[in-house]
């Protein structure tokens, strides 16, 4: 049941007076749930809690922490069919994609607890003592991964599980030991709401500190501004726009003691499209990429929003091929009038610039908040001219930027900014005499795709979902995959410590078993 309150666990007497309703952009109305707005008091009630959290959590064993997060995987699956509800009214995303999202949430959870009983992830390094070196003695110094303290997160509008409140920021700052205080983001605050009433009997089964999680619902950004500058507060997870995201970077940067952003950002996936590719798989690529494009309504952080070609007949039949499999496709509902609103915006403006020309669009009629997808071309010279043309419109909406040639290709890739995601269709053939293409594309992405789409994100371990700016505030972490665990840590070395006081993954004996750095070989033996 939704109730509309804070899940901090303190008393919340002194509650904000101001209220507000998530919305239904199926229906075009509001829900009928009303969440109070989150108090400064409220906020400094949870960080304190959180800090106090902290001197325990991050002690705990690993096999503890794996413990609980495996219970809120349960927890989340336990609420069943209300939570499925829920996310569908709040999101205007169909029942099938709320069950799939659910799935990853419980996978990302459970495959962080896998990590922590592996144990590995420390990273520990030790270096033995050598009294007798020459001409200076070697002192015994040991080094390991420990977390830097509580974590703000920011819920994401576009995934109101996998990235929001038990989403990937969460499971990964929990699993480092870690406190989360969660700013929920307001379109899905029930669903928000819903996953933290799991995550609290989750903490509360495997015997969690009060204050190791808290969700704080808010309207407007004065919550997240208190919270990322609260001075207990170690580092903050976002997921969002270039604005909002480089806001909050900006209030951390001028804090006393500034601390980690780890904003992943706005992006337009740029997508090569060498020859081969059209000549032997134009129709086909066309039908992937039509489908690609309007994929959750084109609300994806990998949308294909840039396509790169070079002239020519293959091209020009793609091109059309893309057009005509564009405009079969039916609109899809969009996240909330906000969203809709700043997808016609956007469109609008990309297409009223000079010297672009309409490929497709859908004409039809559609349901309020439902987007209709458009494609553009530009050449390339007039593309390179205008950076208004660069900017993501979030939504299902691509440009295709015809080159003359290859030069001309590289050139384009070059003045492109940071991107999560870069793809190459071809054959491997032409690709091998195509470095500089593939290197120009290496230096502004995250992730190079050959001959996929880009939406879709698997998590795993070797998974990269991060970018250079603007596509994330720190190109060299990810927010999906195990690794993501990296953005809440800090490597301490201890020097000349006693065997007894050392942490158990520096002792000697190694008495959890994991793979070390010892004197630079990978072991697991024991000294």
């Amino acid at each position: 049941m939704i109730t509309g309150k804070n899940y901090i666990g303190v008393d919340t007497s002194a509650k904000n007076s101001r209220t507000y309703s998530t919305f239904n952009p199926k229906l075009n109305k509001p829900t009928e749930w009303v969440f109070h707005e989150a108090s400064q008091e409220e906020v400094n009630a949870a960080v304190d809690k959180a800090a106090i959290a902290f001197d325990t959590y991050s002690k705990f064993p690993d096999a503890k922490k794996a413990e609980f997060l495996k219970a809120i995987a349960s927890e989340i699956e336990a609420l069943g069919d209300e939570l499925i509800s829920v996310y569908v009214q709040e999101s205007g995303l169909p029942e099938g994609r709320a069950k799939g999202e659910r799935g990853r949430t419980m996978g990302q959870l459970r495959a962080f607890a896998s990590l922590l009983e592996e144990g590995s992830w420390v990273e520990a390094t030790i270096d033995t003592a050598q009294p007798n070196r020459e001409p200076l003695p070697k002192v015994d110094i040991r080094k390991m991964l420990l977390p830097i303290g509580p974590i703000a997160v920011f819920g994401a509008s576009n995934f109101p599980l996998a990235f929001s409140t038990a989403g990937g920021d969460t499971a990964s700052a929990l699993a480092a030991g870690c406190p989360v205080i969660v700013k929920s983001h307001p379109m899905h605050a029930g669903t928000g709401e819903l996953v933290s009433s799991a995550i609290a009997k989750a903490a509360k089964k495997t015997g969690m500190p009060d204050g190791v999680f808290s969700n704080l619902n808010s309207s407007d950004s004065e919550v997240g501004q208190l919270l990322t500058m609260h001075p207990k507060v170690k580092g903050v997870g976002f997921t969002g726009s270039t604005n909002g995201g480089m806001a909050l970077f900006r209030l951390a940067s001028q804090r006393k003691e500034p601390i980690p952003v780890f904003a992943e950002m706005g992006s337009i996936n740029p997508v090569v499209v060498l020859p081969s590719a059209l000549e032997q798989k134009g129709s086909e690529w066309a039908a992937q990429y039509a489908g690609s494009i309007v994929l959750g309504a084109g609300q994806f952080c990998t949308n294909p929003g840039l396509i790169i070609g070079i002239k020519g007949q293959a091209l020009e039949g793609f091109i059309t091929n893309l057009g005509n499999e564009i405009e079969k496709l039916e609109p899809t509902c969009m996240l909330h009038p906000n969203i809709y609103e700043g997808y016609e915006k956007g469109k609008k403006e990309l297409s009223s610039q000079p010297k672009t020309a309409e490929v497709a669009a859908f004409k039809g009629e559609v349901a309020p908040n439902f987007a209709e997808q458009k494609i553009l071309t530009v050449a390339a010279k007039d593309f390179l001219d205008n950076p208004v043309l660069h900017k993501e419109v979030f939504g299902p909406f691509s440009i295709v930027v015809q080159c003359q040639d290859k030069a001309e290709l590289v050139t384009v890739i070059q003045h492109l900014e940071g991107q999560l995601t870069g793809t190459i269709l071809g054959t491997e053939t032409e690709i091998k005499t195509s470095p500089e293409v593939v290197n120009a594309l290496v230096n502004r992405v995250g992730r190079i795709i050959f001959n996929g789409v880009p939406t879709g994100v698997e998590v795993c371990p070797s998974m990269m979902h991060g970018g250079p700016f603007p596509s994330t505030t720190d190109s060299r972490f990810t927010s999906v995959g195990t690794s993501a665990i990296r953005r809440w840590v800090r490597p301490v070395s201890f020097q000349s410590w006693p065997e007894e006081l050392l942490p158990d993954a520096l002792k000697n004996n190694n008495p959890l078993d994991i793979m070390r750095l010892v004197n630079g070989e990978h072991t697991k033996q024991q000294l």
